[in-house]
C-alpha cells in the first residue's frame, strides 16, 4: 500500500504561488499543488507536508479500497515500495506541467492528483 513515509528534496522549475492560508481548504487543485510545493524552510512547511502527505494518503486509500471492493477499474498502478514522497513528486510534476491549464488547476483537488498519479502511475 502506499503509505510509507520518505523524505525526498527536489528542485522546482517554476515552483508554485505562495501558499495561503485559504489554500488549505483544499477548494481546487491549484490549491493542492500551492501546500504540497511548500518547501523546507517556509514557515507553513510542517502544516503544509503534513496537510500533503495527508491528502495524498487518503486519496489513495480510498482508490484502493474502492477498486479491490468492487472490482472497478484502477486508476493508479504504483509499483510496491512506492513512498508517500514518490506520490508527492510525482503529483508536483504533473501540476507544473498543468500550472497554466485553468481548467485542470480548477478541479477538485482529488481529481488533480489522481490524474498527476495515473500519469506517473499508469496501470496497462
Amino acid at each position: 500500500m502506499f503509505l510509507s513515509v520518505g523524505i525526498s528534496v527536489a528542485v522546482f522549475a517554476q515552483p508554485a504561488a505562495a501558499v495561503q492560508e485559504s489554500n488549505f481548504g483544499f477548494a481546487t487543485t491549484e490549491d493542492l499543488y500551492r501546500v504540497c510545493a511548500v518547501e523546507e524552510g517556509d514557515a507553513n512547511y510542517a502544516q503544509a507536508r503534513l496537510a500533503c502527505h495527508a491528502f495524498i494518503t487518503a486519496t489513495v486509500q480510498y482508490h484502493d479500497a474502492v477498486t479491490d471492493r468492487r472490482n472497478l477499474k484502477r486508476l493508479i498502478c504504483y509499483p510496491t515500495g512506492t513512498k508517500i514522497a514518490d506520490g508527492r513528486a510525482a503529483f508536483l510534476a504533473w501540476a507544473r506541467a498543468n500550472a497554466e491549464d485553468q481548467e485542470r488547476m480548477s478541479e477538485v483537488p482529488v481529481v488533480g492528483l489522481v490524474r498527476g498519479l495515473a500519469k506517473a502511475y499508469p496501470c496497462r
